[in-house]
């Protein structure tokens, strides 16, 4: 008989709450901590890896198996620059609420309506 162990994976965009978390991330990766806006990747509600959305530099937890986590958010960050502006998005080049748009937009794939 084998146990299974069953980890819940949420990815969402980090707030001010999860600054600490993020620098945390960063200092046990031995980094500077990411551009905002970032993407975080939890497991079981722990932050164990982070994204910048503005260069895509990324920190993960080095006692935790992650570089999957860093793909996933990576794969997560390629989506929201395909999902580009909406109609009317004036502030658009604001990164912060680009990413914060994108975010509450479904993810489209291109040429597919």
């Amino acid at each position: 008989m084998t146990a299974t162990r069953t980890e819940t994976v949420s990815i969402r965009l980090a707030n001010a709450a999860d600054a600490r978390a993020v620098r945390e991330l960063a200092v046990l990766d031995s980094s500077a901590a990411p551009a905002e806006p970032v993407v975080v990747a939890e497991v079981n509600g722990r932050p164990r890896a982070a994204l910048s959305l503005a260069d895509g530099a990324s920190v993960a937890d080095p006692f935790f198996p992650s570089a999957r986590l860093v793909a996933l958010l990576r794969v997560h960050s390629e989506q929201l620059s395909l999902a580009g502006p909406g109609p009317g998005a004036s502030w658009w080049h604001a990164p912060a609420n680009r990413w914060r748009r994108a975010l509450r937009r479904p993810a489209t794939r291109p040429g597919v309506a």
